[in-house]
């Protein structure tokens, strides 16, 4: 790298590499057992963002908003897959993907487009530069407290099977009994979100707000993109963890107000 020019080059990159070799080498040192998986993960993150980086190259070049929504879907399939993936107690049947999937999806596009109809108002309003790393950002977060609150929910209700079917048995709502295990699995899916938004800026800089000044913008302006994407994705991870959480919990349960762990599956 030059000095000053903000690039960065190959060797650049090879260098930054040998602290990947000092991690594998804890992991040899302490027999940790996981210095294989470390290089696959590196090379796999290599090979993703090299690729992303050509197709958002692609995309940015030929601007459409179906090309836009495209992507914007693979992204959305590929979130609902790594939440399924997550999971220790799965849901049966298409509910496994159903739940996860529905909910992400229902607030990372809600929240994405009112972004580009909002604070950001890009032109055209479905530009890729804008919509498509707003929606990876949002996703990412949102994925993560998805993933959470419901696994806190199925291995909650699991664990405390006999304390809610004791309150359903005394005359309670489905909601009412698991009311507890609910807000338990909220809590537990948002307070990534919450701790991010409390140390940013005294314990950490955010990745955003680091690029806009690496990239060289003044930094309040970085402050206030990185404040923005900060609340974007507070709200988009409050309504999908609430939706998903909700789902499973209607599934969990029936008409009849009873508990239904024969729609869960075993431990994997």
């Amino acid at each position: 790298m030059t000095p000053g020019n903000g690039t960065l080059d190959w060797i650049d990159l090879a260098v930054s590499a040998l602290l990947i070799v000092l991690a594998g080498g804890v992991s040899l040192a302490w027999g940790l057992g996981i210095h294989r998986r470390l290089g696959v993960a590196a090379v796999r993150s290599v090979v993703q963002l090299l690729l992303l980086a050509l197709i958002l190259e692609w995309l940015f070049a030929h601007a459409s908003p179906w090309l836009t929504a495209g992507a914007a879907v693979l992204m959305l399939g590929f979130a609902a897959r790594e939440i399924f993936g997550r999971q220790d107690r799965r849901l049966t049947g298409g509910w496994a993907w159903g739940a996860g999937g529905l909910a992400i999806t229902l607030a990372a596009s809600a929240v994405t487009l009112f972004a580009l109809a909002g604070p950001v108002r890009p032109d055209p309003w479905y530009d890729p530069r804008y919509a498509i790393p707003l929606l990876g950002m949002i996703l990412g977060n949102v994925m993560t407290g998805i993933a959470v609150g419901l696994n806190t929910l199925t291995a909650t209700v699991a664990r405390d099977r006999a304390a809610v079917e004791a309150r359903l048995a005394l005359g309670e709502t489905r909601w009412s009994a698991l009311g507890d295990t609910l807000r338990h699995a909220l809590r537990t899916g948002l307070i990534g979100i919450i701790n991010s938004m409390s140390a940013a800026g005294i314990v950490f800089i955010p990745g955003m707000m680091t690029g806009q000044i690496l990239a060289g913008q003044p930094p309040e302006e970085a402050a206030r993109w990185q404040i923005l994407i900060l609340f974007l994705i507070a709200g988009a991870t409050a309504v999908g963890t609430v939706a998903a959480v909700m789902l499973a919990a209607w599934r969990l349960t029936d008409d009849r107000h009873r508990l239904r762990l024969d729609r869960l599956s075993d431990s994997r």
